[in-house]
């Protein structure tokens, strides 16, 4: 109850690894003292009183301590009341306003106690008051949890028996168990079925890689209780990406990171809108080729597939610099060499990572630099969907996609920009006035059937020199270069991070003229895409305000305007003026870059 001092076990528990932090952070004062104190605290005042006058004596010597022990009252009361099933313990406590999903300073939560301890009301009562079914306990083993934490090994396991269960193993590995996951492990169909129906998540994995179902074994009533629940489950989450797409459709969220490409955006996007609706051939993965120059998004798009079809996933990303593999011995780079030679044990860049996720987004970047030998490899990968590594061990990945880009091309792609921009631009008018659907086939919105067949194909088999190669590939998705439009959002793009970096940085505002954008866009160079934009801005605008930095013209508080200097000297007689507004400064003035100028810093 509340004021009272806690049971002789608590009180060793906690007396223990007082002492072993005071022996670590308080060597001035004798760990027999602070025993001693603690002790005929413990044995004459309330707790409260003990805690001040432990926290006094920490205080002054001038360290704070984090004890063992040491974690609000109020949240042991909860914990303890999720062990022995005090709903009403655990309704007074909530109605006092306390998270129910505070974590125990060794990492579970009291969800994840009345779970192990067979608490069903318990449960209910904290589902219903909003305790998160899914959150994974952080705690490992004993052991591990003790060299994490800096504790004894016996303190963390007595405390956890005491505390949590004592039924349990020390030495198995509990990291990312959920409350469904220990309410399996003990058997319990009562707090399965109230854990399934507040919402807990069938399908997800411990730290191991452990289902809930993995350790139902023994127990078929909740064996069939959950394979059911995980197929309604993965129903009800295809049901709810479905509504998120049709709201949120791939197009836009492209769009979001990359400027123009409207042709390739809408290629992707409708393939990958098979693949998501299931009408694809699932035997074989699908295999893209990115066409363009460079700088123009071919890698960015790859990129944020991944995001979209994996979300944060770890590895789901694969890429892969096919420069480092013009040699044909470098092909045991790629799927690891074979027995008996050096690397072996090491496996293949590719094969391992395919491995660990075969339903992975791979990049080749620059395939036609890559070693004929390579390219015999990746034929079996997109044929088959599957790689043997050096080992002889055999990968599956027909859910895999594989993403090539190549410069392949590109100059003939970029004289004949013009005419595949009006095309794209067709295609992106006639959506929008409804005349065509967003799921047109591909034939509808490949640029320039023509131009594919009968300039890009022959560049190619001269290349490749193999049709078997090219039959593989799904999709040759050309990315164009940017119209004037595109152009003039570039720059405002990269002038944006910049003002935002000034801003944070040195507290300078940046402010241009919309003139400004066309004057930066002029220095597009066909060949380097947005590189060529990028380079531009920070050779006319970022250096000179760093120069201008530097000598003290412009300062915090300062704000700078870009404006457009109509000179004869400059390309297409125009170039970048910078203005410059001081703190307490009503006009703006020049910056006279060519004079030792000095500008007041506060």
């Amino acid at each position: 109850k509340r004021g009272k001092s806690g049971s002789g076990l608590h009180n060793v528990i906690c007396r223990l690894a007082f002492e072993n932090a005071c022996h670590r952070m308080l060597p001035v004062y004798s760990v027999r003292n602070i025993t001693f104190v603690f002790n005929t605290d413990s044995s004459k005042y309330s707790e409260d009183l003990r805690k001040r006058n432990v926290t006094l004596l920490l205080l002054s010597s001038g360290l704070a301590v984090l004890a063992f022990c040491a974690e609000r009252q109020d949240e042991k009361h909860l914990f303890r009341a999720a062990k022995y099933g005090n709903v009403e313990e655990i309704e007074r406590l909530i109605a006092e306003g306390f998270d129910v999903n505070v974590r125990h300073p060794l990492g579970w939560t009291a969800l994840h106690v009345a779970a192990v301890n067979r608490n069903v009301e318990a449960v209910k009562a904290l589902l219903k008051a909003g305790a998160d079914p899914n959150i994974g306990d952080e705690f490992i083993s004993g052991h591990r949890t003790g060299i994490e934490m800096d504790l004894h090994a016996v303190d963390v396991i007595v405390r956890r028996e005491h505390e949590f269960s004592d039924v349990l193993s020390n030495r198995m590995s509990f990291r990312g168990f959920t409350a469904l996951h220990y309410a399996v492990l003990i058997g319990d169909v009562d707090v399965v079925k109230a854990l399934l129906e507040g919402g807990a998540d069938p399908t997800i994995k411990t730290a191991a890689g452990y289902l809930p179902l993995d350790f139902a074994q023994h127990y078929p009533a909740i064996k069939d209780m959950l394979v059911k629940a995980s197929t309604e489950f993965k129903e009800m989450q295809l049901r709810k990406e479905a509504e998120e797409r049709r709201r949120f459709p791939l197009e836009q969220r492209l769009k979001q990171y990359i400027v123009g490409q409207e042709g390739a955006i809408t290629t992707v996007a409708s393939t990958i809108r098979r693949k998501e609706n299931g009408w694809i051939d699932d035997q074989h993965p699908l295999v893209f080729l990115f066409l363009g120059s460079s700088g123009i998004g071919k890698t960015e798009l790859a990129k944020q597939l991944a995001k979209y079809l994996h979300k944060k996933k770890d590895n789901a990303f694969i890429r892969i610099d096919m420069s480092e593999y013009q040699e044909k011995h470098e092909v045991a780079k790629l799927i690891g060499a074979p027995p008996g030679y050096v690397g072996h044990d090491d496996g293949g860049q590719l094969t391992k990572r395919l491995a660990k996720f075969p339903n992975a987004i791979v990049l080749f970047d620059e395939v036609d630099k890559a070693h004929p030998d390579v390219l015999t490899v990746l034929l079996q990968l997109f044929d088959e969907g599957r790689l043997t590594d050096g080992k002889g061990k055999t990968i599956e990945c027909k859910g895999a996609m594989f993403i090539m880009t190549s410069n392949l091309a590109n100059e003939e792609i970029a004289q004949h920009a013009l005419q595949l921009r009006r095309e794209a631009k067709l295609i992106t008018d006639r959506r929008l006035e409804g005349k065509i659907d967003a799921d047109a086939a591909p034939e509808n919105i490949t640029i320039s059937r023509n131009f594919k067949e009968n300039v890009v194909q022959p560049i190619l088999k001269r290349h490749f020199r193999r049709d078997e190669f090219l039959g593989r590939i799904n999709e040759i998705v050309y990315f164009l270069p940017f119209s004037q439009s595109e152009l003039l959002q570039l720059v405002t793009k990269e002038l944006n991070f910049w003002a935002e970096k000034a801003l944070e940085k040195h507290k300078i505002k940046l402010l241009w003229d919309h003139s400004v954008l066309a004057v930066l866009a002029d220095g597009y160079d066909i060949h380097y895409g947005a590189r060529s934009i990028k380079y531009e801005v920070e050779r006319q605008v970022v250096n000179r305000l760093a120069a201008a930095h530097e000598r003290g013209i412009i300062g915090n508080g300062s704000t700078v305007r870009l404006s457009e200097l109509h000179t004869a000297g400059a390309r297409s007689g125009a170039a970048i003026r910078l203005r410059v507004k001081s703190k307490e400064g009503m006009d703006f003035v020049d910056i006279e870059e060519d004079r030792d100028l000095k500008y007041p810093m506060s």
